[in-house]
């Protein structure tokens, strides 16, 4: 897994996680970490995302967004796919 993979425009909307989630994991985390800190986006999307958002502000906010609608719907829905990933596994 790469250590600091590189963040796409939009995050997947797929039903079930991706391997863009997986990857992704540590940046959705740090999206709801600075979520429950208050951070402003702006922040966030220079610091977490890697766009400034003074060069490229409808990007950034776009991404931001998208990232953080992503990581919220993991946090509630994607760790079933992760549990049944692995009861499958254990079972093959």
């Amino acid at each position: 897994m790469p250590t600091d993979p590189k963040i796409a425009d939009l995050a997947p909307s797929a039903p079930e996680l991706t391997p863009y989630d997986e990857q992704h994991a540590a940046t959705y985390m740090r999206l709801l970490d600075a979520e429950a800190d208050h951070a402003d986006w702006r922040d966030v999307a220079r610091i977490v995302l890697g766009i400034d958002p003074n060069l490229e502000p409808d990007r950034a906010r776009l991404t931001f967004e998208s990232h953080l609608a992503r990581a919220k719907w993991a946090a509630r829905h994607g760790y079933r796919h992760l549990l049944r990933r692995g009861w499958t596994n254990g079972e093959e």
